[in-house]
């Protein structure tokens, strides 16, 4: 997920003169294909950790618990590691998290312990706080200022590329091929499940190892690679929470954020789970049609930026939320491929959403606009709660498809937005 910004950044002003940015620019691009490509195998990891661990949905729900409760938490430090140290020290300690909780796999491996699994996912994401507040800036100074949402756009778009390829990779490496059912593990003797429980672990390290490896590659480029100081050029005024919030549009852009996030949550990170029990597919088939959701999701974006050329951005706000709440009602109710595409349909709707959601509730706030990005921002704290909803009526009901009411949901908090909660008004 990639968050906006709406700072207006610069080149301090002894670099202002022109200059070949193209390395810096690879290098900083490559880390939104990072941090998509490490989200993205959570569709993969979330079967697997439910399946070798015997857990229920509820529990396997930790795994994103984890790593939005690691953005909310980080979200304010992140903010003044940059502004103290730069933005440059601020992505090097991001990487280092990063690579961190990528190595704490091997152990959390070999100790077969979920929660340590979860710490290591927790560290990533903090990682992952640093890296997405520092990213868009970079961007938009690492070129000619008329070319900056030009270059932006293309740097997101690796984005979404992570999103096509991780669940396909990780797959390969994640699902070892065992083909156990939940009632043959449960029968298994306790010295079978020992060394299932060892393989099933085992098979995370790989891929995890490898992503250690490249961010440790990556930190060293960034180490010996001159970047560009960058500065806002806005100039402070004093702003409170209260009175940010005073704005009608920002508390609902916090709430339809909060619920958007989660609803984006819970489709894709439990996508593989999902259209395994609702069509009756395999997990490696269902990791292929997982990357088809995230390229839906890419495409989504393009085509809704499209789309806003005639179009106001709330009436194609509730034109999508509206078609999302549809498609995600035909998964509840419906059984075989057709759930399946119905939830790649669903991804490429609610893909202009975050953006979309993010402007409209921040649109004529003045001096209140940088603490009102902050609140939407945290907003997405979201993602970390309504997982653990959808794992518990899943539980409860039986069936995960019926946990698929939380999203559901979701889709018409966001649509209500897009209908009146975006109307500036101060109360």
């Amino acid at each position: 997920m990639s968050h906006t910004t709406t700072e207006k950044f610069s080149l301090s002003p002894n670099q202002s003169r022109p200059g070949n940015y193209l390395f810096p620019l690879i290098l900083v691009t490559s880390l939104f294909f990072f941090w998509g490509f490490v989200h993205n195998l959570d569709p993969i990891l979330i079967p697997h950790l439910r399946k070798a661990f015997k857990l229920n949905d509820l529990e396997s729900s930790f795994v994103d618990f984890s790593i939005f409760i690691a953005y909310f938490a980080m979200a304010l430090p992140a903010g003044y590691v940059m502004k103290r140290w730069g933005y440059k020290s601020g992505i090097i300690l991001g990487l280092v998290l990063f690579a961190i909780g990528s190595f704490l796999f091997i152990p959390a491996a070999d100790t077969k312990v979920y929660i340590y699994f979860l710490g290591a996912l927790f560290i990533i994401a903090c990682g992952l706080a640093f890296l997405e507040t520092a990213a868009n800036p970079y961007v938009t100074v690492l070129g000619p200022p008329e070319s900056a949402t030009q270059r932006l756009n293309f740097s997101q778009s690796f984005n979404g590329l992570a999103a096509f390829l991780a669940p396909i990779i990780g797959s390969k490496f994640i699902f070892t091929g065992s083909t156990e059912t939940e009632a043959q593990i449960n029968a298994m003797s306790q010295e079978a499940y020992n060394r299932y429980v060892t393989a099933e672990a085992a098979s995370v390290k790989g891929p995890y190892t490898f992503l250690g490896i490249a961010i440790v590659l990556v930190i060293i480029l960034f180490a010996f690679t001159k970047l560009p100081d960058i500065k806002s050029n806005e100039t402070e005024e004093k702003s409170s929470i209260a009175d940010a919030l005073k704005f009608r549009q920002l508390r609902w852009g916090v709430i339809a954020q909060f619920f958007y996030v989660g609803a984006q949550v819970c489709i894709l990170s439990f996508f593989v789970r999902f259209v395994g029990v609702s069509a009756g597919i395999s997990l490696a088939s269902a990791a292929w049609y997982s990357g088809i959701a995230g390229l839906a999701f890419m495409l989504g974006r393009f085509a809704g930026t499209f789309f806003m050329r005639y179009m106001a951005p709330n009436k194609l706000l509730m034109c999508y939320a509206l078609m999302s709440a549809l498609l995600t009602l035909i998964s509840i109710f419906a059984h075989g491929l057709i759930t399946v595409y119905a939830l790649i349909g669903t991804a490429f709707f609610m893909s202009v959403m975050f953006p979309t959601i993010f402007s409209l509730g921040i649109q004529g706030l003045g001096k209140d606009t940088k603490i009102a990005s902050s609140l939407i921002v945290m907003s997405i704290v979201g993602g970390a709660f309504l997982p653990l909803l959808l794992g518990y009526i899943s539980d409860v009901s039986g069936s995960i498809q019926y946990g698929y009411v939380v999203p559901l949901f979701c889709f018409l908090v966001v649509f209500y937005f897009g209908k009146s909660g975006y109307k500036p008004s101060q109360n």
